[in-house]
């Protein structure tokens, strides 16, 4: 029996065709690229990020969190009169008509920048042109578009959706947290947990809904009359029924009360053979990842995975440099302002912001610190003295 040879088939692969592959070799001119920046984050995203932070209230500790332990800080000048104005200029300023303090205006912008991805501020002027007051609004009502310069262009959105320009721009104070390549908008750092919270809101429910099932002890009396009794097993029954009532009733009061049956009465608790679902794996599981998005130790959000819990010197440096990059985010909107109420006091003058030190290190740590520095210090002016003495 002979096989016959198979024949060769030509098989047309299907590739998908990738935008780096198809790319031209030679880079195109600047003034026939494609620039189309992505779309702006739709209202029903900042929505989304809203009701999150309301129904999950570890991110909403989260953020409190990374708000306060950003810090303080205080704007510089070199000359003392403009330093006077700085000052007076960040401890009263008014913000949103009823806050104060330059300080209650940076939290409010590093709050927006952490749950939506973008801050909006304007800094007001009075009638002599001097800013004199500080006000924040939802990233949602500004709109922003890059003309061909690369200068950004702000327009504010109406309530039927149209964009109009704004008519004085400069007063326009933006940020914008790790904004994609080609577009202005800032990504929040909430993007990603709505997946994780609906799994984590969920098991919330399922929880409750099993105690509201199971939770609450309800008992099933059964009444096994014998032949004698039979023919009033009704009226027993409807006796027992009444005295069971009675008796669960009084314990609402602080009373006990025995209950007498005759005959074969059977009290179990209803449920009571099944039970509740352990959920610690699978919540610890979905908190994690929202803890990793977040970037915050577990033990400062109430959460104990350890029993010796506590932050690592690790731990601190790493969430060390996500507050400075936080910082930095702020600062140019910061300098602005101050570089702004300086040239309406009459001063020409480039302010700096000093921020204050993280401290996330324990005290015993920081003592022992403070003790070697003085130690290195008293070595240092030793050495010298000896070097002066043999100058000498």
């Amino acid at each position: 029996m002979t096989i016959p040879l198979l024949r060769k088939r030509r098989v047309r692969v299907q590739t998908t065709a990738f935008p780096l592959l198809l790319a031209p070799s030679r880079a195109a001119p600047a003034d026939q690229l494609p620039l189309t920046a992505p779309p702006p984050p739709s209202p029903q995203e900042y929505q989304l990020y809203d009701a999150l932070r309301f129904a999950v209230p570890v991110v909403d500790a989260a953020i409190h969190k990374i708000v306060r332990l950003t810090g303080g800080f205080r704007l510089t000048a070199a000359d003392a009169d403009a330093q006077a104005v700085l000052d007076r200029f960040s401890d009263h300023v008014p913000v949103n008509g009823c806050g104060i303090s330059l300080q209650l205006f940076a939290d409010q912008m590093l709050d927006s920048l952490l749950t939506y991805g973008n801050a909006v501020g304007e800094l007001l002027p009075d009638e002599n042109g001097v800013p004199c007051a500080l006000r924040t609004a939802h990233p949602a009502v500004l709109r922003l578009t890059a003309d061909k310069d690369g200068d950004c262009r702000y327009q504010i959105v109406q309530p039927d959706g149209k964009a109009v320009p704004l008519k004085y721009p400069e007063r326009i104070l933006f940020a914008a947290l790790d904004p994609p390549a080609g577009s202005q908008y800032g990504v929040s750092v909430l993007r990603g947990l709505p997946a994780v919270s609906r799994i984590l809101l969920r098991i919330f429910e399922c929880v409750g809904q099993n105690y509201d099932r199971a939770g609450n002890i309800r008992y099933a009396v059964t009444y096994k009359p014998d032949g004698a009794s039979a023919p009033f097993a009704k009226e027993h029954a409807q006796a027992i029924a009444d005295t069971w009532r009675d008796g669960i009733r009084s314990a609402k009061y602080g009373e006990v009360q025995d209950f007498i049956a005759v005959g074969d009465v059977d009290i179990r608790v209803i449920g009571s053979e099944n039970q509740l679902f352990d959920t610690n794996v699978p919540v610890r599981q979905l908190l994690e990842q929202i803890v990793s998005k977040l970037s915050i130790p577990p033990f400062l959000l109430g959460l104990s995975w350890s029993s010796t819990e506590r932050m690592s010197a690790q731990q601190a440096d790493i969430l060390t440099s996500e507050l400075e990059y936080f910082r930095r985010l702020l600062s140019p909107v910061l300098r602005r302002i101050g570089k702004d109420v300086l040239r309406g006091a009459g001063f020409d003058l480039e302010p700096q912001i000093a921020w204050d030190n993280i401290n996330l290190q324990d005290e015993t740590e920081l003592a022992e610190a403070r003790l070697k520095n003085a130690q290195a210090h008293e070595i240092e002016l030793r050495n010298q003295e000896k070097c002066e003495m043999r100058m000498e």
